[in-house]
């Protein structure tokens, strides 16, 4: 029996960025479906594992650990030996650093705003917001001017080897494919490529197989 749990929703984000590490890893691990629509996140038993009312929550036998981002890491550095090596050797590691800073920072607050006004709230009958969409736009716009510049300096965001720092831009995609958003990645084509890339990847491929089903 697996000794990992994910306590989480497969339409979440966050969700989708820890399972898409641990398939890169190839680890075993169990998903147990929180239902995010009755509210059982909300409440205990829920609460005990992750207290800010988010998901996922995670489980590696006595360890529990919250906030997507982290577990990423943790998988990466504590199962380095196992799958994908998704992290660096030396200095090259403090350059990965700085564009996991950048996607957490830079790339994910305009997206993520762009992921609730195109696709979420069209989920919920609603209508997106026109100046929000357009305030966003240009503010990825110009997060991605940046990542242009340094896609043709490497095929990765670090260097010339996948790792965490790609991986972590994945899971807004899930919603931002086939948006009017697109077209700031497609008519860059050194992000293009980046993108076509890092979304064919076995990986993530398992992650939209498993959204699928569910």
């Amino acid at each position: 029996m697996a000794t990992m749990k994910v306590h989480g929703n497969v339409g979440s984000t966050a969700t989708a960025r820890v399972l898409t590490c641990l398939y890169e890893k190839d680890l075993e691990f169990e998903f147990v479906h929180v239902d995010l629509r009755s509210g059982e996140h909300t409440k205990e038993p829920y609460l005990s594992l992750n207290p800010f009312a988010q998901v996922p929550a995670f489980e590696d036998g006595d360890l529990k650990l919250f906030e997507s981002r982290a577990i990423t890491q943790y998988l990466a550095h504590d199962y380095a030996n196992k799958g994908t090596q998704l992290i660096c050797p030396g200095r090259q590691m403090a350059i990965l650093s700085v564009w996991l800073e950048v996607e957490a920072h830079q790339f994910h607050p305009p997206s993520s705003k762009l992921v609730s006004e195109l696709a979420v709230k069209p989920m919920f009958g609603m209508v997106a917001d026109t100046a929000v969409v357009e305030e966003n736009e240009a503010k990825l716009g110009q997060v991605l001017d940046v990542y242009e510049t340094r896609l043709s300096q490497s095929k990765y965001l670090a260097g010339d080897t996948y790792s965490l720092a790609d991986l972590h831009h994945l899971p807004n995609f899930l919603y931002l494919k086939g948006s009017r958003s697109m077209q700031l990645f497609d008519s860059r084509p050194h992000v293009k490529a980046w993108v076509d890339a890092i979304t064919s990847r076995p990986a993530w491929s398992k992650l939209l197989a498993l959204k699928n089903q569910k």
